[in-house]
């Protein structure tokens, strides 16, 4: 019932896109203002009393409803389960800018490129030429799979079924929402909705990056994933983004990220030979090290497609060999 689950959902989504402004999410979002209002007297357990009551209004009705269709009928069980994936996987919700701006790109259209992703990522992007709107549309896109796509299958894969995608989509929103907007960042309020989110999404990323780097290049995938992951802040963020480039053999992350000047600025004449040992050296060497692969370009984001398709497949393969085990036991 898993896979013919997210199979119909999928499918569903394909042909009927749930636009990210639906009246659900606008719900959800109104509500998550209010609790942030109602709670938020600048400490940090405010937010974690403010998270626990958001998730508890809405996971648990969710965890109800599932149970009472499990005891009416299998049928029902199944709907319930396909409206719940429908509505937190968000697959479709910003494919048509990334497909927009890949046909901007290919049509030599910069500008039209540049609006296009100013909108998606809502950050002015004046005078990017192409290999930074290339970039940065491929690692919104991988983020985003990640976010919308994979990490709703782990969870629903739990015990708790469609209430624990529930929650994985509304820790994430929450991560976001209570921290990332300008008033909001120098709250201790949302805190311990990063932590949360953070901690759920610990297993999922990596299986993320691990069927990157299974249907792209698994070498330089796993080298990137290895050594450069931490070179980005949110080590969430490094794990996707240096396993997603490393299997497309694209250069992702800002200089910062992966210029070598950065990482090793020591005067060797100040070092003393004698008290650096081989393990040290080595160590050493792999930070100077630049992140594998080309400069993004305009086929990096078709890569990008090709990489996620693939991944899907594969989630799709061992949801469907689980299943068919599970029903012959």
């Amino acid at each position: 019932m898993t896979f013919l689950s997210i199979l119909f959902a999928l499918l569903i989504e394909q042909l009927k896109p749930l636009r990210a402004d639906n009246p659900v999410y606008g719900g959800i979002k109104a509500y998550a203002v209010r609790v942030e209002r109602w709670f938020n007297a600048g400490h940090v357990d405010h937010g974690r009393l403010g998270w626990f009551v958001v998730m508890l209004t809405l996971v648990l009705p969710t965890l109800l409803i599932h149970w009472l269709c499990t005891q009416v009928s299998p049928l029902l069980t199944l709907g319930w389960n396909i409206v719940i994936i429908y509505l937190t996987l968000g697959f479709r919700h910003y494919s048509h800018y990334f497909t927009a701006i890949q046909y901007a790109l290919n049509a030599g259209d910069t500008e039209t490129a540049r609006q296009l992703l100013a909108q998606w990522l809502r950050q002015d992007t004046t005078g990017m030429e192409v290999p930074e709107i290339s970039r940065l549309a491929v690692e919104r896109a991988l983020l985003t799979t990640h976010r919308h796509v994979f990490g709703v299958f782990f969870w629903f894969l739990m015990p708790l079924g469609p209430a624990g995608a529930v929650m994985y989509r509304v820790a994430e929103y929450l991560a976001r929402a209570w921290s990332e907007p300008e008033h909001m960042r120098s709250e201790a309020f949302g805190r311990f909705a990063i932590r949360a989110y953070y901690l759920m999404d610990w297993v999922p990323a990596r299986l993320t990056a691990s069927a990157f780097a299974i249907v792209g290049n698994f070498e330089d995938a796993v080298y990137a994933w290895r050594n450069f992951a931490r070179r980005w802040q949110n080590e969430t963020t490094g794990i996707i983004l240096s396993a997603g480039g490393g299997a497309m053999g694209v250069r992702l992350g800002t200089p910062q990220e992966n210029a070598t000047s950065l990482l090793l600025t020591v005067d060797a004449a100040t070092i003393d030979a004698a008290t650096i040992d081989a393990a040290g050296v080595e160590a050493a060497a792999a930070e100077t090290e630049t992140l594998p692969g080309e400069e993004p370009g305009v086929r990096a984001l078709q890569s990008t497609v090709g990489l996620v398709w693939r991944a899907l497949l594969l989630w799709m393969m061992l949801l469907l060999l689980i299943s068919l085990a599970v029903w012959l036991g």
